[in-house]
């Protein structure tokens, strides 16, 4: 074989190999769009200001996609079951993209439901945040006398991220 084919033959399968790890690489890796912390922290503090407006005692979770707590807010005489319920309806809301008022429609009927899966709580009170519609948290109340106030309240902190 003269040196130009080995050259060409060469490049080839450089050039080969090289898209190789360029598409291996691209599968590999993703960027993810993630609620900051200041977003989280707002978000929150005005759900705490919705609530508190009206003397609700209440506490606010905020998780991160994987159900990881971000912030918790509670507020002044919350009880000590609210910080559960609110982080709790947090991980349901981001989990299913979905307010958990309109999951707990989802979980009726015999046998096996989504309320089986651990760590979810489906009563009024979580909303998810979604970037470009992916859910990248979720934002749980826990403390007001009805789901139906406690999801107002999530809401609210919601729209202080639009």
């Amino acid at each position: 074989m003269d040196l130009k084919k080995i050259a060409i033959a060469t490049l080839v399968v450089l050039s080969i190999g090289g898209g190789y790890a360029a598409a291996d690489q691209h599968t590999t890796t993703r960027t993810e769009k993630v609620l900051t912390i200041d977003a989280a922290i707002k978000a929150a503090q005005a759900t705490l200001d919705a609530a508190e407006k009206e003397n609700q005692r209440v506490t606010v979770a905020v998780v991160d996609r994987s159900g990881d707590v971000v912030v918790l807010l509670a507020g002044d005489g919350a009880g000590p079951q609210t910080e559960e319920s609110a982080r709790r309806k947090a991980f349901t809301a981001v989990s299913f993209n979905a307010p958990t008022s309109e999951l707990a429609g989802r979980v009726t009927g015999q046998g096996a439901t989504l309320r089986d899966i651990p760590g979810t709580l489906f009563l009024g009170g979580g909303v998810p945040v979604a970037i470009d519609g992916t859910s990248v948290a979720g934002i749980g109340v826990g403390g007001a006398p009805s789901g139906d106030l406690d999801e107002k309240y999530a809401k609210a902190g919601l729209a202080t991220l639009k």
